[in-house]
């Protein structure tokens, strides 16, 4: 995420804004500290985000996973 400094940000808000509207969000920093975030209305609350996992108990690993096609595998590299 990209950081701009409040002058940055007073001179070029409008094509912030615009950014921020297509997605890309930005920070605001005060003396290289930051000090907000500035994302699209519609993007997910911090937290609220869709992780790894969400699909759990929706599909099942088959048992032998690690040694599907070993055979096929090792015969490409001439075992």
């Amino acid at each position: 995420m990209k950081s701009v400094n409040i002058h940055e940000a007073k001179t070029r808000l409008s094509q912030l804004i615009a950014r921020a509207q297509q997605g890309e969000g930005f920070i605001i920093a005060k003396a290289g500290k930051p000090m907000v975030r500035v994302t699209p209305i519609d993007s997910p609350e911090p937290g609220h985000q869709k992780r790894l996992g969400f699909l759990a108990g929706q599909f099942r690993v088959p048992d032998d996973f690690d040694r599907m096609a070993e055979h096929e595998i090792a015969s490409m590299f001439g075992a």
